[in-house]
């Protein structure tokens, strides 16, 4: 059961990818459109948790899952660029869980990364991309502030293991430091909630895991700049949501119209970077009118 929403009762899999990729995942809901919510670090699908039930009162079937590296899921020694993290969910919901039909996709920090990662390679999959609080590799925006102090942890998780180094044994403080970093509202986020964060990313294996999602930044780039210039700009309609007190927030809809041809922009109210956790009856009822 979700908390405090007896009605919402999820279902939790495991689906084999690749040799050595295993997928943790969870769905809900009956309605006819699919939404698929990608989070990003240093959260599990967990991050999610008070956006889904409203989702499924809206009529929205949800698959939530942790992604490679992350939460219950493997995490090999490789396969943190985008592009290869993008076919692992495409495998987990058209092969495995057997979706059919276009994808309403929903990225948050790193799973924004995803979540363009797939649009830009499976087009004709999605009906809608929504992109949430952080810059997308390839873009000048990114650039801009990847050299910004405020986003320090760029550089750091860059580099080969010394921040497995400096954080083993300490990732419940340094958890907590990262969140309280980057969050308006303090209460959003309970103690609990940052334990099993914490709990995800100190088991073997998860930091590196995590921190290999950074270490993929300058393949993602390569990635990006040449797929917008062999296909151009997305097509399908984007909604750029940020922060209404975030380092990104006021920069994600120029980002997006950097490789994307029809975007909104949403600034959620009473937020930082932590949206789905902070303000998501505000996050959700825009997008339901983004969805139409």
């Amino acid at each position: 059961m979700m908390p405090g929403q007896d009605s919402i009762t999820l279902d939790h899999g495991m689906a084999d990818i690749a040799p050595g990729v295993r997928l943790h995942y969870v769905t809900v809901g009956a309605g006819p459109r699919m939404a698929v919510l990608l989070h990003g670090f240093p959260q599990t699908w967990q991050a999610w948790r008070r956006v889904i039930p409203l989702l499924v009162k809206a009529g929205y079937c949800v698959v939530a899952p942790d992604y490679r590296g992350a939460g219950h899921s493997a995490r090999p020694s490789g396969g943190y660029d985008k592009r290869t993290m993008a076919r692992d969910i495409r495998i987990l919901v058209r092969e495995r869980l057997g979706i059919g039909g276009p994808l309403i996709l929903i990225g948050h920090d790193i799973g924004l990364m995803v979540a363009y990662a797939y649009a830009a390679a499976f087009p004709d999959e999605v009906s809608h991309l929504v992109v949430m609080d952080a810059p997308l590799p390839g873009t000048a925006v990114f650039d801009r502030l990847r050299a910004d102090p405020r986003v320090w942890q760029f550089a750091f998780h860059a580099v080969r293991d010394i921040p497995e180094m400096l954080v083993a044994g300490r990732e419940r403080q340094y958890v907590q430091a990262f969140v309280d970093a980057r969050i308006y509202d303090p209460s959003a986020i309970s103690a609990a909630e940052l334990d099993a964060y914490a709990a995800a990313y100190a088991a073997p294996g998860g930091l590196r895991a995590g921190f290999e999602l950074y270490r993929a930044f300058d393949q993602d780039i390569a990635d990006n700049r040449e797929g917008l210039a062999r296909s151009g700009k997305l097509k399908m309609p984007v909604l750029a949501v940020g922060g209404a007190v975030s380092t990104t927030g006021p920069l994600m809809a120029d980002m997006m119209r950097e490789v994307a041809d029809d975007v909104s922009e949403f600034r959620v109210p009473r937020t930082g970077h932590w949206i789905a956790e902070e303000n998501p009856g505000a996050f959700v009822e825009r997008l339901r009118e983004f969805l139409g």
